[in-house]
């Protein structure tokens, strides 16, 4: 235990105020903790284990863990920052300058998910009654918004893991902490390698509106790597047809 609780570098001591070390939880709650496990929650989990799709869609759970996930890890960051921020600018170091990297990326995405432009479809009608809609007809804008979206929020996690780790050097944190970092985060990057083996990193589209070919989305190439279409996976098996409400009918 006493080894647990001591510093990682012997030669300095490990002394730190309040405010930094409420900064130090709250960031390495919300990037280290919460943050990949909303991406790893919206990457794999748009469709459910036992979920009857395509009779049933959207369920929303992905979407929903996603952005209450990082709305909590946008409070954390205003929280963490503003207990440090009366510091001054000759201070600054590799791990704060980082850090506004980290914040700055974060900005980036909220200001994308505002204008991510409209859903459209079944679900979501125009107010003419049309199904046109952003999302539903995967508009220019929407592919580049997805494409924007997902690149910048995995190097944002990047760099807030490497950031995380530059700043418990930089306060001398005990061996706990990086042993518990030691172990969650290999933990979760083995969890993402075996639901991507497992084929569940799902093209969101199909998710929402299935898997008939007429629609929009479905007519263009996958969004990403390592994104399957299980409606392509259907076609050799049975033929398909949709109705306006989406459900599907065998014959």
């Amino acid at each position: 235990m006493e080894w647990l609780l001591s510093p990682i570098d012997g030669a300095r001591a490990h002394e730190v105020g309040f405010a930094v070390s409420w900064h130090a939880r709250t960031m390495v709650l919300g990037w280290g903790v919460i943050a990949p496990l909303a991406v790893i929650l919206a990457r794999f989990f748009k469709i459910l284990p036992g979920q009857d799709w395509p009779r049933a869609l959207d369920t929303q759970f992905w979407w929903r863990s996603h952005w209450i996930g990082h709305s909590m890890v946008l409070g954390l960051s205003i929280f963490g920052l503003a207990l440090v921020l009366p510091s001054r600018w000759s201070e600054m170091s590799l791990h704060n300058w980082l850090g506004y990297g980290v914040l700055a990326g974060l900005a980036m995405q909220v200001l994308l998910g505002v204008m991510r432009g409209s859903k459209g479809g079944p679900t979501a009608p125009a107010r003419d009654g049309s199904l046109r809609g952003d999302h539903y007809d995967m508009t220019r804008w929407r592919r580049t918004f997805e494409a924007l979206h997902k690149s910048i929020g995995y190097a944002v996690l990047a760099l807030a893991a490497v950031t995380i780790l530059l700043g418990l050097w930089k306060a001398n944190a005990p061996i706990w902490m990086w042993g518990v970092l030691g172990l969650w985060w290999p933990m979760l990057i083995a969890v993402f390698v075996l639901l991507q083996r497992r084929g569940m990193a799902v093209d969101s589209y199909q998710a929402i509106w299935g898997d008939d070919p007429d629609l929009p989305g479905n007519r263009l190439p996958l969004p990403g790597w390592g994104v399957r279409r299980p409606g392509d996976e259907l076609k050799g098996d049975r033929d398909v047809r949709y109705d306006r409400g989406n459900r599907i009918r065998d014959h």
